[in-house]
């Protein structure tokens, strides 16, 4: 028996795949994480209960999981809108620290009532993040420099400065840890409840501001329209130049917005290392809602539950905190299968071996 294993390019990806696709893929992910939590003498069903419908059905845990998700959101747009128009933003990590940096340095330095220092700070922390970002948009759009390598290295520059600053320069008076000082009640974000801050209503706006941006205005089309064609966007007279320059410096604004809103709405300073990866956990987060803005919004509510539900797991289960780097990762892997699955379809052959003719059973036996 023979089996052929062809590869047919679609021609048109099928409704329920793109819906499927991103649950599947998280299903799959909790299933082969499920595995680890056997190997370690865990049951996958309690730890997954914990995480996935105990914490969020407390006062604390869904307080914890709204905090988290807004620099998740806003990190997840940035590296979201680029994706759109067919680039890729890794460097959301830097310009949320960037956009955090630039935001305190306001708010440490600028005396000014707190209705109008938090909006200067946030304001601050969109332009930092957005210069930042406009630099791989530059070089991708005048000299074709790859843009995954220019922005994520920028990341790791941003980080270095970050080190530095609150090392040196903006390091705190007392204590010595490299921090800034506390920041004043004015430099705060307003608390809405149970420490979920302003900030999530601002993140929210962004969100419907996006969505709305993408579906609504012919900036969105051409974005999207460069995303997947960008030689005959170009054809039609749209400039492959501008969009590259806007999904950037527009995500990379997003992205500091929530740095600062990180820094101002909870930690309440400035410190290396404030940010634990949220910058690289929008890649997968824009890459689940990569259809929607607001699938985005839900991307970012299932990772900051599993930043916060695996935070709970740790202290009741004693389950190693990686575990959430784990299904992260697993989620990419299985993304990157998925999107396998939605460019081709697989078909296989199967030719049996042709059963022995009479004549030659007669020989044999002979």
């Amino acid at each position: 028996m023979n089996v052929e294993i062809d590869l047919t390019a679609r021609e048109r990806v099928p409704r329920w795949l793109n819906y499927a696709t991103p649950v599947l893929t998280v299903l799959a992910a909790l299933a082969v994480s499920a595995v680890v939590l056997l190997v370690i003498d865990v049951n996958p069903i309690a730890a997954y209960r914990l995480m996935l419908i105990e914490t969020p059905t407390t006062e604390l845990g869904m307080a914890d999981t709204l905090i988290t998700t807004v620099p998740l959101v806003l990190a997840g747009l940035a590296v979201y809108l680029p994706l759109k128009a067919g680039l890729f933003n890794i460097g959301a990590e830097g310009q949320l620290v960037i956009g955090a940096l630039a935001g305190s340095w306001v708010g440490l330095n600028v005396s000014l009532p707190g209705v109008a220092l938090v909006p200067l700070m946030l304001l601050a922390a969109g332009i930092a993040g957005g210069a930042l970002a406009a630099i791989p948009a530059w070089l991708r759009a005048k000299y074709d420099v790859n843009e995954i390598i220019t922005s994520l290295l920028l990341s790791f520059v941003a980080l270095q400065i970050l080190s530095y600053m609150v090392r040196g320069p903006m390091r705190g008076s007392s204590g010595n840890f490299p921090q800034t000082d506390r920041f004043s009640a004015a430099a705060t974000i307003p608390e809405l409840y149970m420490r979920v801050h302003l900030g999530l209503v601002i993140a929210l706006l962004i969100v419907v501001f996006t969505y709305l941006l993408m579906t609504r205005t012919r900036l969105g089309f051409e974005i999207s329209f460069v995303g997947s064609n960008d030689e005959a966007a170009v054809q039609a007279g749209m400039s492959r130049y501008k969009v590259y320059l806007l999904v950037f410096i527009l995500g990379g604004a997003f992205a500091g917005i929530g740095g600062i809103s990180e820094i101002s709405g909870v930690q309440g300073r400035l410190r290396a290392g404030f940010e634990p990866g949220y910058g690289f956990t929008a890649i997968p987060i824009a890459l689940l809602g990569r259809n929607s803005a607001i699938k985005v919004l839900l991307a970012s509510l299932f990772f900051a539950l599993l930043f916060t539900g695996g935070t709970n797991m740790e202290i009741f289960l004693g389950i190693p905190a990686a575990l959430v780097e784990v299904i992260q990762a697993l989620i990419i892997l299985f993304l990157i299968t998925g999107e396998f699955f939605k460019r081709y379809r697989i078909d296989l052959n199967v030719e049996r071996d042709p059963a022995p003719s009479p004549s030659e059973t007669a020989g044999g036996d002979a």
